[in-house]
């Protein structure tokens, strides 16, 4: 596959688009992450992190050799060093070019996936596919004290990182919020989402963590970018030696993403959320 990129506001989000049920994989359009790591102060050969975007899929179906429907629940990880992400739309809408193709086994269905899709973003992508008849709950509480019952006026509905402070001894703690929200960055659609913020340092403000995050509620820009932009403002204003950034939005379209980024852990596994 040829890959393609451009600006999210040449992309088919907000466009009336015609759904394709044959396999086609020139539907996917990658979007540089530069332009936004610009703003921030940061490129591919300086990231301050490392993570993943994880996407899940829960419109997932192909054909079998005899044309039978097959059904799934498929995730994606895409590497947070990959030099493009790929807009959620163009994605939708691949997954979809499945729903009327014959292939002859699950496993040409994932590596067709992960040659797409890898091809797409630039680095390597892994894939998981889940049963439908998957009888362990995936549900579970987010880690870590919620903020979101603290007494506060909230004044800021953009991005505010001024509102971000930290002093006092070095602690490590765990705290969570479910009242992100920010806004597609083409479209102006709402996303919902919670995040998890684990760290090693002065002790954040908590109250004013919490108005923070509310800043994002006219924000627009992407989940991913989104996620980047917090742990930069985190790092820069309470100072933290350790940093994770993780939030899961409510899906869209079939599809939710679950951007990941950290300096310190490997891995940071989270249940699903209750809304996802």
């Amino acid at each position: 596959m040829k890959t393609k990129h451009s600006t999210a506001e040449q992309s088919q989000l907000g466009q009336s688009t015609a759904y394709c049920n044959t396999y086609d994989p020139s539907i996917l359009f990658p979007i540089p992450r530069q332009e936004k790591r610009d703003e921030l102060g940061f490129d591919l050969s300086s990231l301050p992190f490392q993570g993943l975007d994880i996407w899940s899929a829960f419109e997932v179906s192909w054909l079998n050799p005899k044309g039978k429907p097959v059904a799934v629940i498929a995730e994606f990880a895409f590497p947070a060093d990959s030099p493009n992400l790929v807009e959620s739309k163009s994605f939708k809408l691949y997954l979809n070019s499945f729903n009327g193709t014959r292939f002859e086994s699950q496993e040409a269905v994932v590596d067709l996936w992960i040659k797409d899709l890898s091809a797409a973003c630039g680095a390597e992508v892994a894939v998981d596919v889940r049963s439908l008849q998957y009888e362990e709950t995936l549900i579970g509480a987010m880690p870590g004290d919620n903020l979101d019952d603290l007494d506060i006026e909230v004044t800021d509905y953009q991005v505010n990182p001024s509102l971000l402070s930290a002093e006092g001894e070095v602690v490590e703690e765990t705290l969570n919020s479910h009242l992100l929200k920010s806004n597609c960055l083409v479209t102006g659609q709402p996303d919902w989402g919670s995040v998890v913020i684990r760290y090693k340092g002065p002790q954040i403000n908590h109250e004013n963590l919490l108005k923070y995050l509310i800043s994002f509620r006219e924000h627009n820009e992407f989940h991913e970018q989104c996620v980047e932009r917090i742990f930069t403002d985190l790092q820069k204003h309470c100072n933290p030696t350790a940093l994770t950034v993780y939030a899961r939005y409510v899906r869209r379209g079939g599809l939710d993403i679950n951007p990941y980024r950290s300096n310190f852990e490997d891995e940071f596994d989270i249940s699903r959320t209750l809304r996802q």
